[in-house]
């Protein structure tokens, strides 16, 4: 099983590499990648949710939000509902730049299944489904 899990995984680094290197944007650290995710499911998020989220301190999350904003793919700005806190949100650019990765992601995953006998396909499609299945039903993804 650890051998199958680290195989799998080893296949979808590559991939998300190769997308990364051909995406028009350019690669992302994939902790910034994360926070932009992260935002962008959120809408509008504060700082300290930001870095709940992430599983990282104050300083880290300020750091972050740093580089991010010097990129252009994060804006920060008062909040609707305090005038103490800062709301982040997506700037144009950076909802820009999820999308080019998105599509670079597509590009690749489906170029590979392009290459696949449509017997295996099939085979592969349900297996997605059982790992869905599990995955929903052990961390709450994709319900």
């Amino acid at each position: 099983m650890a051998h199958t899990a680290n195989h799998v995984g080893e296949l979808l680094e590559v991939l998300w590499g190769r997308a990364q290197e051909k995406a028009p944007s350019g690669p992302v650290p994939p902790s910034q990648l994360r926070a932009l995710k992260a935002i962008e499911e959120q809408r509008r998020v504060n700082q300290r949710t930001l870095g709940d989220v992430l599983g990282i301190g104050p300083s880290s999350v300020s750091r972050l939000c740093d580089r991010l904003e010097a990129a252009g793919l994060l804006v920060r700005g008062p909040s609707a509902t305090s005038r103490r806190e800062i709301e982040l949100t997506l700037s144009a650019r950076g909802a820009k730049v999820l999308e080019e990765l998105r599509l670079a992601r597509t590009r690749e995953v489906e170029a590979v299944l392009r290459a696949m006998e449509p017997a295996h396909l099939g085979v592969l499609s349900e297996g997605l489904e059982k790992l869905q299945q599990a995955a929903a039903a052990h961390v709450g993804l994709w319900p």
